[in-house]
């Protein structure tokens, strides 16, 4: 390792990241699913009830990790970290944040494009927008195009950290650990 070990994350930061990473790999994964079934197929309501339900979950979740975070601000980076990867670093954690709410406004938004209330753990959610296809279409859309752009950023994260980890060897990953 090069210098002394980074400062850590808090303990309530690290456990808001490790949940929301789950969720959002696994929101991911049954978006995906989801979006591949046929809409006659048995398993479609429920497993597009159960990414609606978890797209909330992930939208309160990230409020409250954002308030979080503004209220405890990052330990500083590393002093071996290169000044030229930190503005990267700062861009690419907004834009996660940004995402992550972005990501379930659209969701819900599609969802109830058509005038229905959405039913999420059981509760019913009002329909905030009136009927209108053409609008459900292109917030599908939107929260599509939205979650690939997720994707590539956390891959992009994920790539980083283990670059830390494996090649610089800076002790990065038991920050968050």
């Amino acid at each position: 390792m090069n210098g002394p070990s980074p400062p850590r994350f808090d303990p309530v930061a690290r456990l808001l990241h490790w949940t929301m990473a789950f969720l959002l790999i696994g929101m991911l994964a049954l978006g995906y699913y989801a979006a591949h079934l046929k809409p006659d197929d048995p398993a479609s309501p429920l497993a597009f009830h159960w990414h609606r339900s978890l797209g909330v979950l992930a939208f309160v979740l990230a409020v409250i990790r954002l308030s979080w975070r503004l209220r405890h601000p990052l330990p500083p980076f590393h002093a071996a970290m290169p000044a030229w990867e930190r503005p990267d670093t700062v861009r690419i954690e907004r834009g996660l944040y940004l995402l992550m709410l972005v990501i379930p406004v659209t969701g819900y938004l599609a969802s109830t494009a058509d005038g229905q209330a959405v039913r999420v753990f059981g509760l019913e959610l009002p329909a905030l927008l009136d009927a209108d296809k053409a609008r459900g279409t292109a917030l599908a859309a939107a929260h599509f195009g939205t979650a690939l752009v997720l994707a590539s950023l956390a891959s992009l994260h994920i790539l980083s950290v283990l670059k830390h980890h494996y090649l610089d060897r800076d002790g990065l990953l038991s920050r968050m650990w």
